[in-house]
């Protein structure tokens, strides 16, 4: 399964599973142009799925691999990044793990008082 092959089975394993809106391709740093493949904003869980990683893919190569650490270091002020491979997608260890995420996160509406 390719990465983009991935992507599509992803979003629709969450549609078809009823989970809360996600927003694709959804943009969390702006002066950066970062974004995660998927996010479920009011539970701030992020995924990111991680292509060709047992070809020597992009994700698994410096410098991209270093950059990639610095996205996902910046994207845990309060985000939970979930990191899966297509392998994962297909055999839906992703949808999973990312249910697992949601039923352990609470929405967090912005400005709110905790």
């Amino acid at each position: 399964m390719t990465a983009s092959n991935a992507d599509i089975a992803l979003g629709w394993q969450l549609k078809v599973r009823g989970l809360p809106p996600v927003t694709p391709e959804f943009r969390f740093s702006p002066p950066r142009q970062w974004r995660y493949d998927y996010a479920f904003v009011p539970q701030k869980v992020a995924v990111e799925i991680e292509g060709g990683t047992y070809i020597g893919g992009r994700h698994t190569r410096e410098p991209a691999f270093e950059l990639d650490c610095i996205k996902y270091a910046e994207a845990a002020a309060g985000w939970l990044v979930l990191r899966v491979t297509t392998g994962m997608v297909e055999d839906r260890r992703a949808l999973a793990l990312i249910e697992r995420a949601l039923a352990s996160r609470r929405p967090i509406v912005e400005g709110a008082i905790a």
